[in-house]
């Protein structure tokens, strides 16, 4: 499969939209925000967010967007040395081409020049993910009980890190 790896812009904000109100719709169980909340976002909403964020797009030669993520940094001066990557998603068609290790790839290069470590948080059910992040050199530090509360039921939370100073081997399991 042929895709490329850009981060996104304003002119994107369409192409955004879809993608992430696809993503909360079909996976409410991984992501903090509703698909309901996102919906009634306002168009100039998202180009903030696409201002305030770093996201990455893989994009198909059509132009479409097959999956996103994006890299947040820290502000605080005690916490500059953090970055996070969230809003991970990849339209099932495209799961298992290589398009999720390259996202994530790409996001560990791009915070490689900011921060020391990138940290995740992943549903403890969601054994694809935690393989792809274990397999990119991400350990977990930490489980968080009952992190949120979708259709009923609680839902647990891994929390990973890579240490981009360390040898992806170096962490602890």
């Amino acid at each position: 499969m042929s895709f490329s790896i850009r981060q996104l812009s304003v002119d994107d904000a369409m192409a955004y939209r879809a993608i992430r109100l696809e993503a909360l719709v079909n996976h409410p169980e991984a992501f903090l925000s509703s698909a309901e909340a996102f919906a009634q976002k306002s168009d100039d909403d998202i180009r903030e967010t696409l201002r305030a964020l770093t996201i990455f797009g893989a994009f198909l030669p059509d132009g479409s967007l097959g999956g996103i993520n994006a890299f947040l940094g820290n502000e605080g001066h005690k916490e500059s040395h953090r970055g996070w990557m969230i809003q991970v998603y990849v339209k099932p068609d495209h799961r298992g081409s290589g398009m999720s290790t390259a996202l994530v790839q790409h996001l560990l290069d791009y915070a490689r020049d900011r921060v020391i470590q990138v940290h995740l948080g992943v549903w403890t059910e969601n054994e694809a993910a935690i393989r792809l992040y274990k397999k990119l050199g991400f350990a977990t530090y930490g489980t968080e009980p009952r992190y949120l509360f979708v259709n009923g039921r609680y839902l647990d939370e891994h929390l990973m890190v890579r240490f981009l100073d360390e040898a992806p081997g170096d962490q602890n399991e």
